[in-house]
């Protein structure tokens, strides 16, 4: 019976391969006629001077021809060149191996050496978990960083964006947060990044210890766009495989906007108009569909931290609007704080965590409003203390906030090598603050 089904099924199988021809090349987009395939498919151009192959991604269609972005440069595509289609969309291989290994877009490791058949293939572009399956944020996850697992406490399975501009400790704060997390492991994302900051970010930020314990996906900035956008899709992708195994993840991203700057590349290079400053609508479409996939399902936890560049410190820009507008909470990383010498620069006061009052106690809770509370008030009226204006005893509040600032800057200041517990972070805001003043 079984070689009955089987002779059946050998007689519909198509044994053809079709294929299609280059007709076009403008900047990154490649115009072939054929084959029949659809959005999302891998193709293989074939480079026949170089007896070679290039993988490429069907982005569009236009006036019965295929659109294509290559995965690399698209030197020695020529007129001519066939194309064939796999028929199915990008996949990478995912396992515990990874571990401790830095891989490219495309899950392959950057060392050179083959990973083992032991591996599981999955989808790059993965869809969200269904919401009535997500089941809600009732846990701390600690970070060992003072000022966050304090004043902002993450919960497993929150997505927090990092704002901040350039050069204010964003890596820095990632490396730390790796370091000491107590999630299971780390899978990190450096899209877009400069060459030279990728090692710099291993062996410093992350070090041995960071490494051990994380899976690290990198597409650099000279990379084409479609490679810096699935960078961001291959990351997800590996950390919800660990998800769906009952780990909780801690997924690091840097950074959102370059992945919003690749799509651009590519909606614009499609024909998409450019209606927001710019920025195509599947610029938005992308953020809120990458974003969605991390959090909570029903078997384990993504937390998710995305970092943000804000340029001019500008935090109404597009990218930035749209992305705090999904996310459930953020750290905004300040320049002037970091010029004053406050490390890691968490401006507390412009940062907020929208799950904290969930998975907090009630005794954490009124001492961290007492610290913004009175930090607030002492911002306020810095000017005036500083030139000498505010007599002490005017303003009680203001007296209190004077009385406090010394422990909140120290509260706020920590080391890099400077491991703080989550049990110790809330400890000592609770003796420091939960009683006093005000």
């Amino acid at each position: 019976m079984k070689a009955i089904q089987l002779l059946k099924r050998m007689n519909t199988i198509d044994t053809y391969k079709r294929y299609g021809k280059i007709v076009r090349v403008v900047g990154l987009l490649i115009e072939s006629k054929g084959p029949s395939t659809s959005i999302g498919d891998v193709c293989h151009i074939h480079l026949e001077k170089q007896s070679c192959t290039v993988k490429a991604e069907v982005v569009g269609f236009r006036n019965e021809h295929v659109l294509l972005m290559p995965f690399t440069t698209v030197n020695h595509i020529s007129p001519g060149c066939l194309v064939e289609t796999t028929g199915k969309p990008l996949q990478i291989k995912v396992g515990t191996e990874l571990l401790g290994k830095v891989c490219d877009s495309l899950g392959q490791p950057m060392t050179g050496t083959i990973f083992s058949k032991g591996l599981s293939a999955v989808q790059a572009a993965g869809m969200p978990p269904n919401p009535l399956s997500r089941p809600r944020i009732q846990e701390a996850v600690e970070l060992g960083i003072r000022s966050i697992d304090g004043l902002l406490t993450v919960g497993k399975g929150q997505r927090v964006g990092i704002f901040a501009g350039s050069g204010v400790g964003k890596s820095t704060l990632m490396g730390m947060v790796a370091r000491h997390t107590s999630a299971d492991l780390n899978v990190i994302a450096l899209i877009g990044e400069r060459g030279r900051e990728v090692k710099e970010f291993l062996e410093k930020g992350l070090g041995p210890e960071g490494l051990a314990r994380s899976i690290i996906v990198v597409a650099t900035s000279d990379q084409p766009a479609l490679m810096r956008i699935k960078g961001a899709l291959a990351a997800t992708a590996i950390a919800e495989h660990f998800r769906s195994i009952g780990k909780d993840v801690l997924l690091m991203m840097d950074s959102l906007t370059r992945v919003a700057m690749a799509q651009r590349e590519i909606g614009l290079a499609v024909g998409e108009p450019p209606t927001t400053k710019g920025y195509p609508p599947s610029v938005f479409s992308l953020l809120s569909q990458l974003l969605e996939r991390a959090g909570t399902d029903e078997f384990g936890t993504i937390t998710a931290f995305y970092t943000v560049l804000v340029d001019g410190d500008d935090l109404d820009e597009p990218i930035s609007d749209t992305a705090r507008g999904i996310l459930d909470g953020h750290i905004v990383l300040d320049r002037e704080l970091a010029q004053k010498g406050q490390y890691p620069a968490v401006n507390v006061l412009k940062s907020v965590s929208r799950v904290m009052n969930s998975i907090v106690t009630p005794e954490h809770q009124k001492a961290a409003v007492k610290f913004r509370t009175y930090l607030s008030k002492y911002m306020d009226s810095e000017d005036l203390i500083h030139i000498g204006a505010y007599k002490k005893g005017t303003s009680k509040d203001i007296d209190d906030a004077i009385h406090y600032y010394p422990l909140i800057q120290a509260y706020l200041k920590q080391g890099e090598d400077e491991v703080v517990t989550q049990e110790d972070a809330v400890r000592q805001l609770i003796q420091q603050f939960g009683k006093g003043g005000g």
